[in-house]
């Protein structure tokens, strides 16, 4: 059902969460909960497609300016002032999801996007800046692998690198009275996840992180889904490191083993490259990963980013495989 342009933004609802929040970007947070709210009840709904595919079709012929809300939230297209509901432009104006260009034009800085039945913000496309906040098709993935290795009991989670908090979220809400702990080196996924988590009802507290041992303590459950691709740009949210994009998704696996709780699980998703036949994460993996610590590792799906093989970068390599990634500590 396509979202509805007469939008009513009702009274702001905050769900407290085990912690105070920071009063600066209060106001901003409760406008930024009451347009997720009001998007809920019109039944809102856009679902992000990779880059490439955005790309094509925000460039078709008559696609330049927006015509719809799902047109700005969504796809990401400019509008003309007065083309959208009064009260929704001026909303959006005033929560910062639309500034107003040099040309006069309303360009927007978020989109809303759905996972599974949950909606989240994000940046807008394109994800050029290195502090964006991306959500793509993987995230369903990720959510769907959670999913299906959720353990039985969790009193903690820990999602690191949250980016949009996808992992975190849809996991505690599938575990009620679990605390959830957001962490990510992003200030603006930190902010932004929060407020998803608020919208959704979960617990949670955030954590600045470098590095998963800046967290400190220990967790029932860990999800993460790290940058895994060669980004010339070194960008936060997409550059993996060295291994072909693998190095981080290599640390924090063995970080985050060393973070669990006994009986604690990790699951991660991340994307490998298979160079000559030979996966680049596996090897390592296996090699590094103490005995004690049990190793699940699968693919999800045999060729993803196809269209980075074109770059040099990616000379020697077979394709990009989205894989799983999970390990389980021993009861004692």
């Amino acid at each position: 059902m396509q979202a509805s342009d007469t939008l009513v933004i009702p009274a702001p609802l905050v769900r407290a969460g085990p912690e105070p929040r920071p009063t600066l970007c209060g106001e901003h947070r409760k406008r930024l909960l009451a347009i997720m709210t009001a998007l809920d009840e019109q039944d809102y709904d856009f679902v992000t497609p990779t880059p490439a595919t955005h790309r094509r079709v925000v460039t078709r012929p008559g696609r330049q300016l927006a015509e719809c809300l799902v047109d700005v939230l969504g796809w990401s297209l400019p509008t003309a002032a007065g083309m959208l509901e009064p009260g929704i432009e001026s909303a959006l104006l005033d929560a910062g999801l639309l500034i107003r260009r040099t040309d006069g034009l309303l360009k927007p800085l978020l989109r809303a996007s759905r996972v599974q039945t949950q909606l989240f913000l994000h940046s807008a496309y394109p994800t050029h800046a290195s502090n964006s906040v991306f959500l793509g098709p993987d995230s369903l993935r990720f959510s769907l692998l959670i999913n299906a290795n959720l353990p039985d009991e969790l009193e903690t989670i820990l999602d690191y690198g949250a980016g949009a908090g996808v992992g975190g979220i849809l996991a505690a809400r599938q575990a009620p009275g679990a605390v959830l702990t957001i962490a990510d080196i992003n200030p603006k996924a930190l902010f932004l996840a929060s407020v998803n988590a608020d919208h959704a009802g979960v617990e949670h507290r955030t954590i600045a992180a470098n590095r998963p041992a800046d967290v400190g303590g220990s967790t029932d459950l860990m999800v993460t889904h790290p940058p895994f691709l060669i980004d010339r740009q070194q960008r936060t949210y997409r550059d993996g490191g060295d291994l072909y994009g693998a190095r981080l998704s290599l640390e924090w696996a063995l970080a985050g083993a060393k973070l669990l709780n006994p009986g604690g699980r990790f699951i991660m998703h991340t994307g490998v490259s298979i160079v000559h036949g030979h996966d680049v994460l596996l090897g390592a993996l296996e090699e590094q990963l103490p005995k004690e610590w049990s190793l699940d590792y699968h693919e999800l799906d045999s060729d993803i980013f196809g269209d980075e093989l074109d770059t040099p970068a990616y000379a020697e390599a077979d394709r990009i495989a989205a894989v799983a990634v999970i390990i389980d500590r021993g009861s004692i």
